[in-house]
C-alpha cells in the first residue's frame, strides 16, 4: 500500500468514529508517516500513527494498533491540556515534530491549526532545538535514576534499555529528524555519518551491549522471540499500554521488520526492538499465561539479555551509570550538530 491511501484510511477512521465522541478535540498524524510523500510505498513493517486529542485531563490508555480498511493504524490519545501553548510543544521533543508541517486531520476548535503555524514558525530556531535536546537528556537521566529494582526482571531490563536507547534521540532531535522508536539506532547512525561523527556510533552500540553480536546470533534471538511472541499473543487478555504491539496484526512490525533489518546487514540495529518486545511478551506471559509456558520460554529471554552483558539488577544499575557518564560526550557531539546543521536558524 502507498502512503496516500493509508493516510486516507486513517482520516476516514477518525471522522467515522473518534470525531463523534463528546470529548473529541481534534486529531493529527504523527511519527514517520509525516515525512513520506503520498506516492511512497508503506512497508508491511510500518503503521500510520494518529494522535487523537481529548478534553480529558487524563486521557484513556492509548487505543494502540488495529486494522482499518487494510491499513495498520496506531492511535494514541492526548489531553488537550498538553497542547495548551506553543512554547510547551516546542520544548517537548515528542510533540514538536508533529507540528513542524501541517499534519492536522480534524480541528473542530481551530486550536490545532493555530498551534501548528506557531510551532512551524519557530521549530528550527536553535534556541528551541537545544531546549528539545535538553528535554531528551533529562528523560535519559530521570529514567536511568528511577529504575524500579524491586520489579520483575523483564520490567527492569526495559526500564534500563529504553532510556539507554534515548541517547539516539538527542542526535536525531539536533539533526531535525524524527525521533523514531523501532529504527532509532539506524537513524542515529545515518546522522552521525552525515555530520562526521561515525566514531561515536560504536559507543552507542557498546552502551546497549550489542556491538559484538553477529548476524547469525541476532537471527537466532529473533527466531526465539518469534516463538515467544506467538505464545504471548495467543494468551494475552490483560490490557497493557503496549498490548496491541503483541498481536497477530502487529507481528509484521516486531518479527518481519526485525528480520528485514538483519537481512539488510543492520543486525545490531535490530537488537533494541527485539529485546524490548521479548520483555513485553514475558510481562504478558506472566500475567495471562500458564506458569509452565513462561518457564519454558524464559531461558531465551535470559540468553539475549546475557549477550548484552546483563545477568542481574546490579548489572543494570552499573550499565545505567555508564550511560550517565557518557552523556557529556554525547552532548558535545549534539552541540556540534546544532552549530553545523544548515537547517537550524541561529536564534
Amino acid at each position: 500500500m502507498r502512503v496516500g491511501p493509508a493516510k486516507a484510511a486513517a482520516v476516514e477512521w477518525v471522522m467515522k468514529y473518534a470525531s463523534k465522541e463528546d470529548w473529541f478535540r481534534g486529531a493529527y498524524f504523527s511519527g514517520s508517516i509525516i515525512g513520506k510523500p503520498d506516492d511512497a510505498e508503506l512497508s508491511e513493517s510500518s503503521d500510520v500513527d494518529v494522535v487523537v486529542v481529548t478534553a480529558h485531563d487524563e486521557p484513556p490508555q492509548k487505543l494502540g494498533k488495529f486494522i482499518y480498511d487494510n491499513t495498520l493504524i496506531e492511535a494514541t490519545y492526548l489531553s488537550s491540556s498538553q497542547l495548551a501553548s506553543f512554547e510547551e510543544v516546542l520544548t517537548s521533543y515528542h510533540l514538536a515534530g508533529s507540528f513542524r508541517v501541517d499534519t492536522i486531520i480534524d480541528d473542530p476548535t481551530g486550536h490545532l491549526r493555530k498551534l501548528q503555524k506557531q510551532v512551524s514558525r519557530h521549530f528550527a530556531e536553535r534556541t528551541w532545538v537545544r531546549r528539545r535536546c535538553e528535554n531528551v537528556r533529562e528523560k535519559i537521566e530521570n529514567g536511568l535514576r528511577t529504575i524500579n529494582t524491586s520489579g520483575p526482571f523483564y520490567d527492569q531490563v526495559n526500564s534500563w534499555m529504553f532510556p539507554t536507547g534515548v541517547t539516539t534521540h538527542v542526535l536525531l532531535v539536533a539533526a531535525l529528524r524524527n525521533p523514531t522508536v523501532r529504527l532509532r539506532y539506524l537513524a542515529a547512525r545515518e546522522v552521525l555519518i552525515e555530520y562526521g561523527h561515525e566514531d561515536l556510533y560504536s559507543e552507542l552500540l557498546k552502551l546497549l551491549g550489542c556491538a559484538h553480536l553477529t548476524p547469525e546470533r541476532v537471527e537466532h534471538h529473533l527466531d526465539e522471540l518469534a516463538r515467544t511472541f506467538d505464545a504471548a499473543a495467543a494468551v494475552a487478555k490483560t490490557p497493557f499500554f503496549f498490548s496491541t504491539d503483541i498481536t497477530t496484526e502487529s507481528r509484521p512490525i516486531a518479527i518481519d521488520g526485525s528480520r528485514a533489518l538483519i537481512q539488510a546487514g543492520d543486525h545490531r540495529e535490530a537488537v533494541f526492538w527485539i529485546v524490548a518486545t521479548f520483555a513485553r511478551c514475558h510481562k504478558i506471559l506472566e500475567t495471562d499465561g500458564p506458569p509452565d509456558l513462561q518457564r519454558t520460554l524464559l531461558p531465551a529471554f535470559e540468553e539475549i539479555v546475557a549477550d548484552l552483558g546483563i545477568k542481574s539488577t546490579d548489572d543494570l544499575i552499573r550499565r545505567g551509570e555508564d550511560v550517565i557518564q557518557f552523556l557529556p560526550r554525547l552532548w558535545e557531539t549534539t552541540e556540534e550538530i546544532l552549530l553545523t546543521n544548515p537547517g537550524i536558524v541561529p536564534k
